[in-house]
């Protein structure tokens, strides 16, 4: 009889200490790649990207340990990036000073912006890591997806390479977590505001120089037979370039030159021509480079040039359309 009350004590006192805190340790950490947009065209459609958040939790405990499960929830916060920038819209920029305008996101929709614990409103990314009963000393791995966009319409952005750095100052791990015997448990409600890691990573794109260019017809209009004095008209080029891009605009012979004299071809045989760069027609508009050509630098918006045409006075042709062709060549 006394044997059995031992027991007894004994089996009460198993159960007692199973029942206690197993004293958990459970230690994150996180990495993430860089956010990275590759060529971006101000001119042109927006531009989305991926960046990925790898982390990695340890569970650390006695031998009772294992017989808990523990339940953590975690927390990625993001910040401003570099100084000066905000959240909603997130900036970088370039070495000339130029600013673009880009967001990270939470979802794929690209709906919902990644922000911190410490920013209200704004939430972070998270993630939930279980271990099981006998799960002291593993290890739980996982990832999570950033969703980066660079809005289209930002015609103002120049030229060069955009970065912003994200330090251990504007990315924060949080974590916080639950013991429970047996499993029998629930994740916290959240992840905590207390810092414990960082994943520090950048953001970037480039600006190259980009244009389009668009020419009308240049029409001399009606012309005398006798073509005893000059005959004058204009036309004009459209162009748009990247801000900042230089670029040159060249225009060839034509399909009928002889040497650098332009000519058109129609029913009498053809009709010297030639197109200038300036209002009084002293400054041939060729396509040497940095020689004859138009030059000018890219405002990301319509820059219209004037292209000023004459037809001299000479030998009297027959009637009929004169024409010829003549190629717009973009230098950048």
């Amino acid at each position: 009889m006394p044997l059995t009350r031992r027991l007894r004590a004994l089996l009460l006192l198993v159960m007692l200490t199973a029942s206690a805190p197993a004293a958990a340790t459970v230690t994150c950490s996180a990495t993430m790649t860089n956010v990275s947009f590759g060529t971006v065209d101000p001119l042109g459609a927006l531009v989305n990207t991926t960046a990925t958040i790898n982390y990695q939790c340890t569970y650390s405990a006695g031998v009772l340990g294992n017989l808990y499960g523990v339940f953590a929830r975690l927390c990625f916060s993001v910040g401003t990036g570099m100084q000066g920038s905000t959240v909603v819209p997130r900036q970088m920029t370039n070495p000339s000073g130029d600013t673009m305008n880009y967001q990270l996101y939470r979802d794929a929709a690209r709906t919902q912006v990644l922000g911190s614990v410490d920013t209200p409103g704004v939430s972070p990314i998270g993630a939930d890591v279980y271990f099981t009963i006998l799960g002291v000393g593993t290890t739980q791995t996982g990832t999570a997806t950033v969703y980066g966009q660079v809005p289209a319409g930002q015609t103002g952005l120049g030229v060069g390479t955009y970065g912003s750095a994200f330090t251990g100052a504007n990315t924060k791990l949080s974590f916080r977590y639950n013991e429970a015997l047996l499993s029998l448990g629930v994740f916290p409600p959240d992840c905590g505001t207390a810092n414990n890691g960082t994943f520090a990573f950048n953001a970037g794109a480039l600006v190259v120089p980009a244009c389009t260019v668009g020419a009308g017809l240049h029409d001399f209009g009606g012309v005398s037979g006798l073509l005893a004095g000059n005959t004058d008209a204009t036309s004009a080029i459209s162009l748009r370039c990247t801000y900042r891009a230089p670029w040159q605009v060249g225009l060839d012979n034509g399909q009928n030159a002889s040497g650098q004299v332009r000519r058109m071809t129609g029913p009498g045989g053809l009709v010297t021509y030639e197109l200038y760069r300036n209002t009084t027609r002293s400054q041939r508009w060729g396509n040497t480079l940095n020689t004859d050509t138009f030059t000018g630098t890219g405002t990301g918006t319509t820059q219209n040039l004037t292209v000023y045409g004459r037809v001299p006075a000479q030998s009297p042709r027959a009637a009929g359309v004169y024409t010829d062709t003549i190629v717009v060549t973009v230098t950048y």
